[in-house]
């Protein structure tokens, strides 16, 4: 690009418990009565008697934390952290979260040091990037491209493309006027004008350039054309000229404005320089996002880094604008950012010399975050960049074909369009899918909120499950995210996921669990708190420590609920004698039934027998070689409810 183009153009919830609804057992349930148990408010009972575990109090911490009730979640991580074991990796996070919400930054900061000493390689324990050599990483992005002359080029500058309705759309210093020719006193080369030229979509290839003939073009430089999708509206960069008069700033130099025009009975009318620009400072190439709410543009402006600036304004129902906004250190440099453009993959392209480049302009990408931030930014790889200027990158996001503009050797002008076909993309891309369905029943759960966060926990994309109880992102390759899945009566549940290194697509199921349980006569209490046996010591019946934490949670259950009957059944496996078996849990079902009492439970309200071997889940009987997996099947305690 030579020096008249860079001056004049670019200077310029709940938690996570076990709870789960039992299968029916029609030929059990004889009443229409249900009871409906909050787990949660079990667990917090349970807790203030002082019982104390880590699944208990990681369960309570999770259940304030998913509501952003951060005092009640510190609170509970405390106490989890207080029992001085080693929790993962999320725990300290969120730990650290919830202090840091509740004012508590001192020792936030202590928390978060120790999670930077124990968990290295976690995204959000790293505080500073890796410097990689930045040639490296161009070479590695190279040869990814096969790149043609656009067919449409002069000795003159070409460049600027735009493509709408099968014709490209471009800036050309050519001059096919018959007189009135006017030539830049700083090149000899003509005012740029804006052309176009039909493309044979079969053949990828251009036919004869024909210069616009519009009120668009004026004897000034014109370049920079989007269209809207209806075609009703254009944007364009122009020297600060309309309605035959000359702007300028306090130096008595021309600079550039970005201009609107409407198509009316298929002509353009009512040129506008938009309301942001002004006469004492350049703003440029404007570039509409997917969804036309925002536009894209290049400027000097005050407020700028650099020597310019990508910007962006909001455009709003009524067609007004909103202040520019920059778009902050992610992108812009000391140095020239420009040549914005938007497809529809939250990316943005643009050309940069303050970016590690190749020299001169070179095109780069980024990721378009969530809150507008810019991430990730990439140098495309020699293929587009040269050690001259590149920029004016466009692509069709479907077919991946687009075009750029250069001054690299061997092209016809001082400025070319290249065509180009992206055989391979620079980023390898991701499905991120997966069926929600309740874990008890295995039924589809269609309107699960699902929401999508990265290593940092910040938001990347937000979605509702489909009739078939289906979710789906795009993700980064090699990338840690977590899926949170919410739905009303369903405990929520946040699962970590990385993201395998080759481009393709990666099933991630979500199972929910009911937070509130309901029963009817012949359900099982236990399931509501995943209670599958009543742990004892080997060969004996009396309660345990951890016994009594899950009996705990019957008893609650039991004194919310005055009027249910439970009948408690003990059963054990087949490795041992048949009389054997039933004595010891006919034993065990007494002392279960005891505790009970003692701590307040009428007599009246439990029956109960040891069941021993007798009533086998599985074919794990006598004689048959079964692992300890299946024979644990048939090590189980039941709570059947058999009065409401």
């Amino acid at each position: 690009m030579k020096n008249f183009t860079l001056l004049i153009l670019i200077t310029l919830n709940v938690f996570s418990s076990y709870s789960q609804q039992s299968k029916l057992n029609a030929g059990a349930k004889k009443y229409d009565t249900y009871a409906y148990i909050d787990v949660i408010k079990t667990y917090e009972r349970v807790a203030a008697k002082g019982y104390k575990s880590e699944d208990l109090f990681r369960k309570l911490g999770d259940s304030y934390y998913f509501n952003s009730n951060f005092e009640g979640a510190a609170k509970w991580y405390d106490e989890l952290f207080g029992m001085n074991t080693s929790p993962e990796a999320e725990y300290y996070y969120r730990y650290a979260q919830s202090l840091k919400a509740t004012g508590q930054t001192a020792k936030a900061n202590r928390i978060l040091e120790e999670f930077n000493i124990k968990f290295k390689n976690d995204s959000r324990a790293k505080l500073y990037r890796e410097n990689v050599n930045y040639l490296d990483k161009i070479k590695a992005n190279s040869g990814r491209y096969k790149i043609e002359n656009a067919g449409i080029n002069s000795k003159y500058s070409d460049y600027g493309s735009f493509v709408y309705n099968n014709k490209i759309y471009f800036a050309s210093a050519r001059d096919t006027g018959n007189f009135s020719q006017r030539k830049h006193k700083w090149t000899g080369e003509y005012f740029t004008n804006i052309y176009d030229a039909d493309i044979d979509t079969k053949s990828d290839s251009a036919s004869k350039v024909n210069k616009i003939r519009s009120t668009v073009n004026t004897r000034f430089h014109e370049s920079s054309l989007v269209f809207t999708k209806d075609g009703n509206t254009v944007y364009f960069t122009r020297n600060n000229f309309v309605d035959g008069k000359k702007g300028k700033d306090a130096n008595k130099v021309t600079l550039l404005k970005i201009y609107k025009a409407s198509l009316e009975n298929g002509k353009w009318t009512n040129v506008t320089a938009l309301p942001f620009t002004s006469d004492n400072y350049c703003t440029a190439h404007p570039a509409l996002s997917p969804d036309e709410k925002t536009l894209y543009f290049a400027s000097d402006m005050p407020g700028t880094m650099g020597q310019s600036d990508i910007f962006k304004v909001n455009i709003n129902a009524s067609g007004g604008f909103s202040s520019p906004e920059n778009l902050g250190k992610g992108i812009n440099t000391e140095g020239k950012e420009t040549f914005p453009y938007v497809p529809n993959e939250n990316e943005i392209y643009f050309a940069s010399d303050g970016h590690p480049g190749l020299g001169g302009l070179d095109v780069f990408v980024g990721q378009i975050e969530t809150d507008g931030s810019i991430d990730d930014i990439q140098n495309l790889g020699a293929d587009i960049n040269s050690p001259k200027d590149d920029f004016a990158y466009i692509i069709d996001p479907v077919s991946r074909r687009g075009y750029f503009s250069s001054n690299k050797d061997g092209g016809l002008g001082s400025d070319d369009i290249y065509k180009f076909l992206e055989t391979k993309r620079l980023k390898c891309v991701q499905e991120l899918s997966g069926v929600i369905t309740d874990a008890a029943t295995g039924i589809i759960l269609p309107g699960t909120k699902v929401t999508l966060y990265d290593g940092m926990q910040r938001i990347k994309n937000s979605t509702v499950a489909d009739a078939s109880g289906l979710y789906s992102f795009g993700v980064e390759c090699g990338k840690t995210y977590y899926v949170r899945a919410e739905k009303p009566e369903y405990a929520t549940k946040e699962v970590s996921i990385t993201i395998p290194k080759e481009s393709g697509k990666t099933d991630l199921p979500i199972a929910l669990e009911k937070s509130v349980c309901k029963v009817v006569v012949g359900d099982d209490l236990g399931k509501c708190f995943g209670i599958k046996r009543i742990y004892f010591d080997l060969d004996k019946s009396n309660i345990r420590t951890e016994a009594a934490l899950d009996l705990e949670k019957i008893l609650d259950v039991l004194k919310q609920n005055p009027t249910m009957k439970l009948d408690i059944r003990s059963h054990t496996d087949s490795r041992a004698s048949h009389q054997y078996n039933e004595a010891l849990s006919n034993r065990r079902a007494k002392s279960t039934i005891e505790w009970l009492i003692n701590n307040g439970v009428p007599t009246n309200r439990l029956t109960g027998r040891g069941y021993g071997e007798t009533q086998l889940v599985n074919l794990c009987s006598d004689g048959v070689q079964c692992t300890e997996e299946e024979h644990q099947m048939n090590r189980r305690s039941e709570f059947i409810i058999t009065g409401l």
